[in-house]
């Protein structure tokens, strides 16, 4: 990958929160200009600390970047707040569907474009963009946005990040708690707004699966390190992967001495 060809470069990060607990440990990762990069890992593995040190969410946690660099367009944004960066185009969508439930879904949509308030035909026009890529929103546009099915809730707040014109998606957790048949439906839509509006994507995933088939590239996080990264069809075909993330087993393993032998294979508890 080309330092010319990324949009995002997070190098060396170090992260503690309250000041004493260490939470990533030199992690470094990249996203290309339209790729889209899967950060995988299991609950607790430092994921959403990653997103928040990217988007500059840390300091409502007790957290800090406290070494290494985070590049945007080539330039460092550890200073910028929040606000500042999703005008540049770095968007966030945390895990757990944060609507507004007090809200109907249009005006849910239409908070997404606060800083581009006084653009009133720009904002109309996306805000049918997103009701293109997201046609049952349409139907629902009047109702509660507490009330919509949970699928319809992380759709909601997909479109909300879209109508801030987005260079970077940041998207934690997009599967979690959802039907098999809606994961593939919110990750086809990512697929078409990677191809078709140039968002480029950083997921941060527990399904491994259907992550690595969309992505781009991958990385492994395990305990706040990056272990395994590369380009996602070598990590989705790679036999650790296939074990430890997609519950594939390359042959049989009948003992316990098995499991422990290949265990010690396993480059990253090494």
């Amino acid at each position: 990958m080309s330092e010319t060809n990324k949009l995002l470069s997070v190098n060396n990060i170090e992260v503690i929160y309250d000041r004493v607990v260490l939470v990533l440990k030199g992690v470094s990762l990249a996203v290309t200009e339209g790729g889209i990069a899967a950060l995988l890992g299991a609950n607790g593995a430092g994921k959403s600390t990653t997103l928040k040190s990217i988007s500059n969410l840390l300091g409502a946690e007790r957290g800090d970047v406290t070494k290494g660099s985070i590049l945007y367009q080539g330039h460092e944004v550890q200073a910028l707040s929040p606000n500042e960066l999703v005008k540049r185009g770095v968007i966030q969508v945390m895990e757990g569907r944060h609507c507004f439930e007090h809200l109907n879904v249009e005006e849910n949509l239409l908070t997404g474009a606060y800083t581009r308030r006084f653009q009133r035909k720009a904002v109309t026009d996306d805000l049918e963009l997103v009701y293109q890529y997201f046609p049952r929103l349409k139907e629902r546009q009047k109702s509660l946005a507490g009330y919509i099915s949970g699928g319809e809730q992380q759709m909601v707040v997909i479109g909300r990040a879209l109508m801030a014109r987005p260079k970077l998606m940041l998207l934690d957790e997009p599967s979690m708690g959802l039907a098999p048949q809606l994961v593939e439906e919110i990750f086809e839509i990512v697929a078409r707004l990677n191809k078709e509006q140039n968002v480029s994507f950083l997921l941060a995933e527990q399904n491994a699966a259907i992550a690595l088939r969309y992505a781009t590239d991958g990385y492994v996080l395990e305990n706040g390190r990056i272990v395994m990264d590369g380009p996602a069809k070598e990590l989705a075909d790679n036999e650790d992967i296939k074990e430890f993330y997609l519950g594939m087993s390359a042959g049989d393993r009948k003992s316990f001495r098995d499991v422990k032998h290949y265990r010690r294979r396993k480059r990253w508890l090494a």
